[in-house]
């Protein structure tokens, strides 16, 4: 089969979606027997439905080659769910382009997306390959090891957090408690993240507080109470999609305007929430940092080993289609042994669709407030080249004088 290419990037950018990109393009120029033109979506399945797509072989391969130290979404980006009547619209628009292999880079929204294009294209007898690319910092793709855009955010994370603890501590005499914000729609592997900033034992984070465990208000007050009065300062971290016992969030937008088409509402307001808790509650003035999109999508701080893994699944996804392969997405396959080896695999995008994976039980600790070691130890070849080892005085005091 012979055909023209088409790439869309949908979902928070991240700073690894355009290395997905950048595999998928320089891959697919290798395969000049399956495939003619390599179009770009622009903003996703909107570019599809307006027609709105570029030529990426009339880029300069040098810019190619650049977007794997580019983050955002090259193509632009997008989140929309289509209707019946514009799933009809994408099976016009890619025929009348010779569309037959079609990369869908994103999250769990995206994989539903790519999956109904494959099951109407096969009902229409319309010969197409469709494959997922995996892109999300949440983490929660199922049936992968990690998610590429991941790596780079944890890591982006850990170090603010790791910052923000010394402020913290530099200073506690004035802001005594800090609470920061991570995103996190459902699941809470970003927040995890944070753990990495600790150097040793007792260093903030003090409390990670995720969403797969109920978010209690009464043991978060005891929790906190306890860390200040060991310490004299407590730094937090917790997840925007915090949950009570019984399921519900704990703050997001009521407003229709931050309701996307998905039906998803926005997230975000944890912090300022718990902030006046602590102060109504213990007496004790605290602050908040939300980092908000940057954390999503800064190359500063990216994963080098988060970049490399989202080429090698554009990468794969091409190698994959022009093999016959339709209806699957990339995985990311951490191979046994002490040394950290990845490779990608394939599991169908039906199986993927609209589902989303948790951080374990294993992963948190039985209070609910911290992770685990195993956590930390699946982590951390992830963020290679790791954490900057900061200088930590000997604190040696001079002796007294004058009492």
């Amino acid at each position: 089969m012979k055909g023209n290419v088409l790439i869309a990037q949908s979902g928070g950018p991240t700073a690894a979606i355009n290395s997905s990109c950048c595999g998928i393009i320089q891959e697919a120029l290798k395969h000049g027997e399956e495939i003619d033109g390599i179009y770009g979506a622009v903003n996703g399945i909107l570019g599809v439905l307006r027609e709105e797509m570029l030529d990426l072989q009339k880029e300069d391969p040098a810019t190619i080659e650049r977007l794997k130290q580019t983050p955002s979404s090259a193509l632009g980006s997008c989140r929309y769910k289509l209707t019946e009547e514009e799933y009809d619209r994408v099976l016009e628009v890619l025929p009348a382009h010779n569309v037959r292999y079609c990369f869908f880079i994103g999250g769990n929204d995206t994989m539903d997306t790519a999956d109904k294009v494959d099951k109407l294209a096969r009902q229409r007898g319309y010969e197409l390959r469709v494959m997922g690319v995996p892109k999300t910092v949440d983490n929660d793709l199922v049936a992968t090891d990690h998610c590429p855009g991941y790596p780079s955010a944890a890591r982006w994370l850990a170090i603010a957090v790791r910052d923000a603890g010394l402020d913290t501590k530099a200073i506690y005499t004035t802001d005594r408690v800090k609470i920061i914000e991570t995103m996190g729609r459902d699941s809470g592997w970003l927040t995890a993240a944070t753990a990495l900033a600790r150097d040793k034992p007792g260093d903030p984070p003090h409390l990670i507080y995720l969403p797969e465990h109920p978010f209690d208000t009464e043991r978060f007050l005891v929790d906190v109470k306890r860390v200040y009065d060991e310490l004299g300062y407590v730094v937090i971290t917790v997840c925007e999609g915090l949950r009570d016992k019984e399921g519900r969030i704990l703050a997001e937008s009521k407003q229709a305007v931050d309701v996307d088409t998905f039906g998803h509402a926005q997230r975000g307001g944890i912090a300022d929430l718990l902030c006046h808790l602590i102060k109504d509650r213990l007496g004790i003035k605290a602050r908040f940092d939300k980092p908000g999109t940057v954390q999503r999508v800064s190359m500063m701080c990216a994963s080098e080993v988060g970049l490399k893994e989202a080429y090698q699944a554009g990468k794969a996804a091409v190698e994959q289609a022009v093999r016959g392969k339709s209806g699957y997405m990339i995985t990311l396959e951490r191979m046994p042994g002490r040394k950290y080896k990845c490779t990608t695999g394939l599991v169908e995008l039906e199986r993927v669709a609209n589902r989303k994976r948790m951080v374990p039980d294993e992963f948190i600790n039985e209070d609910g407030n911290d992770v685990t070691g195993e956590f930390l130890e699946w982590l951390r070849p992830l963020i290679r080249p790791g954490l900057t080892e900061y200088a930590h005085l000997k604190r040696v005091f001079v002796k007294k004088k004058l009492g």
